[in-house]
């Protein structure tokens, strides 16, 4: 697909760390952009920035999603391009014990399902709702009507202690890359997915200085976080290039995460 000012995209999680930065990437080569995000206040200042348009949207909710794709294609056009960023995470043990009583606790359910509501759930809405959009769109010169990029994490592969409910999400985001490749094969919709390791992003920011030098150090090469820009690169490479479907990519640096 070629990036230019006749394609639009929308992004999840848009407002900052690898949303932003694919973004940016796009909106460089003139793709107009769309951001969903909770962020109000980032996603508007990005969007006057790049010349697109901040849709609040919370991916878990049906009707917010809805309401995001109209407002972006009243603005640009049906989208040929979804790439899905919006995702959070948490730290439970399967069952613990309590560090002040020593009583026995399960994982609250709650907590579970909200990490797989958020990034399995909204993830595929996004998907489905912008695929079926794209349906209605011509096709190109190569038959190809939109790409979409999705987002997982290393932990698909090796989630650490505490990671069994968002290493369950993003196992299920890889899981499902190849089905909805085939899936959508006969409309000329192509869908890929990264698997990015640790990343100099927001939920890191607030982290001490030792602990991202800890984190840096333990990548295999280089040694260091990873930058929003290269998944950006590698989100723009799974976008242009037309044979690139059905695959999920780990960007890491060859780190395998341990188990803590």
């Amino acid at each position: 697909m070629k990036l230019d000012s006749t394609v639009s995209a929308v992004i999840t999680g848009g407002a900052s760390g690898l949303g932003a930065a694919t973004a940016r990437r796009l909106a460089a080569q003139g793709v107009k952009v769309a951001l969903f995000d909770l962020n109000e206040a980032q996603g508007e200042a990005l969007a006057a920035e790049l010349g697109g348009v901040f849709c609040k949207v919370d991916v878990t909710s049906d009707a917010q999603v809805d309401a995001g794709f109209a407002k972006a294609r009243a603005a640009h056009g049906q989208e040929r391009i979804l790439v899905n960023c919006a995702g959070t995470g948490n730290a439970i043990k399967t069952a613990s014990r309590n560090k002040a009583t020593g009583q026995a606790q399960a994982f609250p359910m709650e907590d579970f399902e909200r990490i797989i509501r958020i990034n399995l759930l909204g993830t595929f809405r996004c998907v489905s709702k912008s695929a079926a959009g794209m349906l209605s769109l011509a096709p190109l010169d190569d038959g190809e009507r939109g790409a979409i990029v999705n987002t997982a994490s290393v932990a698909a592969q090796d989630g650490q202690m505490g990671q069994a409910a968002y290493a369950a999400s993003k196992a299920a985001v890889v899981g499902m890359t190849l089905p909805i490749a085939r899936d959508l094969m006969g409309e000329g919709i192509r869908i890929n997915t990264i698997l990015p390791g640790i990343f100099n992003t927001p939920l890191l920011a607030a982290a001490p200085d030792n602990v991202k030098a800890a984190l840096a150090a333990s990548v295999p090469f280089p040694k260091r976080l990873g930058e929003p820009e290269e998944f950006a690169v590698l989100a723009e490479t799974m976008l242009v290039l037309g044979y690139f479907n059905g695959e999920s990519v780990r960007l890491d640096g060859a780190i395998r995460m341990a188990p803590r």
